[in-house]
């Protein structure tokens, strides 16, 4: 359907291919579903997506924002390990494919094989229109829990999943991923108990013998207080004409929060330190609140800089700093 190379333009050129004639008033009341559901605090041991149309509301919904909150998390683990390729991928739970979309963009010049897991087979049948000609993926239905057994993979992606397990079920995947997989990246909501579940996470990949590649510049104990804050970024999300409908907003655009981690076998080279909110821009000054191996600070960088105040003034939320030519 679509044989341009995966990016976010191809993913919502071919997602309006495929929701052209969608009502969006049957759209947004799945949507309200969805969100009742994405929402809430229970754990499901059902698929969430029923039906087609279910299924498209959600890729209308959902699709751009994970998509873009995946890229996130890969270039930052792309900037840790820049020489590895992965050339078997897993995405646990994957859907409707963003997270497969998002790995064949940042390893564009040889995409992995990807294979998609679900068990919800209209999120798969989707997915697989989706990616006609875009991608190399096998759409697989399997039960997503606690009993689910992975193939041996570069790379395993657990996007937006592990909110729908119970407890039990969240430890016993994160440790089969880590069991299959050379590196593992799971992202989540970047909400109080989405990056509680990032740190459960983290902390059993690092039992397993893993270092984390971003966002962490260590593999140490996280030095924000439980209770206090929360480690997440944000991911600027461009939205068609029908999201805008479905999603009943106005703006070309919105914001996706979301809490990762990238975590490998192998030894990565993580950022020095990385930026934790959204730079503050004041007269001839910058304000930066970063994480890094002695805890978290606040770096202050004014014109006497040089360089590296223009430097800061175009970092972003969730940037590594300082940059790397500046060591």
């Amino acid at each position: 359907m679509n044989a341009s190379a995966p990016s976010a333009d191809s993913l919502r050129a071919a997602l309006a291919g495929l929701l052209d004639g969608l009502p969006p008033k049957r759209a947004a009341q799945a949507v309200d579903r969805l969100i009742a559901n994405y929402r809430g605090t229970t754990p499901t041991d059902a698929p969430v997506l029923r039906d087609r149309s279910d299924v498209a509301a959600y890729a209308a919904y959902r699709m751009p924002a994970t998509f873009e909150a995946v890229r996130g998390a890969l270039g930052a683990l792309r900037d840790a390990a820049p020489d590895w390729e992965p050339r078997t991928h897993t995405d646990v739970g994957g859907g409707t494919g963003a997270a497969a979309w998002a790995v064949a963009e940042a390893w564009e010049e040889r995409p992995p094989r990807t294979t998609v897991l679900d068990w919800a087979e209209p999120a798969l049948a989707l997915g697989r229109e989706l990616a006609a000609g875009a991608l190399d993926a096998e759409w697989r239905t399997a039960r997503i829990g606690g009993a689910l057994r992975l193939a041996d993979a570069d790379l395993v992606t657990v996007s937006y999943v592990l909110k729908e397990l119970t407890e039990a079920d969240r430890a016993a995947l994160v440790t089969e991923a880590a069991r299959a997989a050379q590196t593992v990246v799971i992202v989540e909501p970047g909400t109080p108990d989405g990056y509680e579940r990032i740190i459960a996470a983290r902390t059993l990949l690092i039992e397993a013998g893993f270092t984390v590649a971003a966002p962490c510049p260590h593999s140490g104990a996280c030095p924000i207080e439980p209770g206090t804050d929360w480690c997440h970024f944000s991911a600027r999300v461009s939205r068609s004409s029908l999201h805008r409908k479905v999603k009943g907003g106005s703006l070309p655009y919105e914001d996706e929060k979301y809490s990762y981690v990238a975590a490998t076998r192998f030894p990565p080279a993580p950022a020095a330190s990385r930026i934790t909110r959204r730079p503050q821009l004041r007269k001839g000054l910058v304000l930066l609140e970063l994480c890094g191996p002695d805890g978290l600070a606040r770096d202050t960088v004014t014109k006497r800089h040089g360089p590296l105040y223009k430097q800061a003034r175009d970092a972003e939320w969730g940037d590594a700093w300082p940059p790397e030519d500046e060591g």
